[in-house]
């Protein structure tokens, strides 16, 4: 199998790569990133077979013959963060849905298999106290350019697989945290904060939930909806980790030996979403995946393990991602 891998010097696709190396040596794989600031080719460093091919998504031109190539096209590309996309919406409608128009265009013009990996942001948000979970029939509701773009990217995809049968799935994947992820993410940032001696900050109270799932289980989910996962289908990939972002700042606080009230709040995000919960038992039922990293804490303390013993990996971003947050928040006194 040759794979084209959109994306893959970002951390969710470059953890994507690793595992695949690790688990499929007989795959090869081509990489296709625009190597915005958040991507890494020290993400891939080391690991055979890989071919890397700087080029951006939205350039039908360039990725139609990288698509003629490929068996399998899996699509992480994408602009994801949400304060930028509150900042400059553009490059979020550029990735997220050009890229995706371009690399459909692609898929249908040599009927190359397609798998589009999606966020659980697409679905808005939950009240706290609500019980339900995001399904497959959880309608959409964006509340960020970020998510709104991502929907778009979706209904692309559902579009092109009726009406021009493009083989294609979807996953909505629910927060990732692990290696390689960039310090203007939640996690990292928490945690590098820590390692450089600063107090780690954080938005409003802290009382937004999150269910959290750590990388590598996001992409064995992945390689089971590409194994036996039903064309036209979407899969909702979670790990049952919900946690709100005040017991992920303490949590990782105690973890690092610090006082786990060292921290300061700054002020809350527009449009902040208040809490996300995948309901993940299709995929469960009927490929038979499930999540290795059941226990939160531990996958946190391997998180930690990682920046701490890969500082060349990320403190050149570190610098630049700090000022720019010093220009927009604010300390809550």
């Amino acid at each position: 199998m040759h794979l084209l891998v959109t994306g893959g010097a970002g951390f969710i696709g470059a953890n994507f790569v690793h595992l695949t190396r690790r688990t499929r040596p007989d795959v090869s794989i081509t990489v296709v990133d625009s190597m915005t600031y958040a991507a890494n080719r020290d993400s891939l460093a080391g690991l055979d077979a890989v071919r890397i091919v700087e080029v951006d998504v939205s350039e039908l031109a360039v990725v139609d013959p990288l698509v003629a190539e490929a068996d399998v096209v899996v699509h992480f590309a994408a602009e994801s963060h949400n304060d930028n996309s509150l900042d400059s919406p553009w490059p979020f409608l550029r990735s997220n849905i050009m890229g995706t128009f371009s690399v459909l265009e692609a898929c249908r013009k040599h009927g190359t298999r397609l798998h589009h990996i999606s966020t659980d942001e697409v679905y808005g948000d939950l009240d706290l106290d609500d019980p339900s979970k995001f399904d497959e029939f959880t309608p959409y509701n964006p509340s960020s350019p970020y998510s709104a773009s991502k929907a778009s990217s979706d209904l692309l995809v559902r579009a092109w697989v009726r009406s021009f049968g493009v083989r294609a799935t979807i996953s909505n994947c629910s927060n990732n945290y692990g290696p390689y992820q960039h310090v203007e993410k939640f996690i990292p940032r928490q945690i590098t904060e820590v390692l450089e001696g600063r107090r780690p900050k954080l938005y409003g109270a802290g009382l937004n939930v999150r269910d959290w799932i750590h990388v590598d289980d996001h992409n064995s989910a992945v390689w089971s909806i590409l194994d036996r996962g039903e064309m036209g289908r979407t899969y909702l990939i979670g790990a049952d980790g919900e946690v709100n972002n005040l017991t992920v700042v303490q949590t990782i606080l105690k973890l690092m030996g610090r006082d786990p009230n060292g921290f300061d709040h700054v002020s809350d995000r527009p449009g902040h979403d208040l809490r996300y919960a995948i309901d993940s038992s299709t995929l469960r039922r009927e490929l038979g995946w499930k999540p290795d990293f059941v226990d939160f804490e531990a996958g946190l303390q391997a998180t930690i393990d990682w920046f701490t013993h890969n500082r060349g990996w990320w403190q050149p971003q570190k610098a630049a991602v700090e000022a720019k947050y010093a220009r927009t928040q604010e300390v809550i006194k």
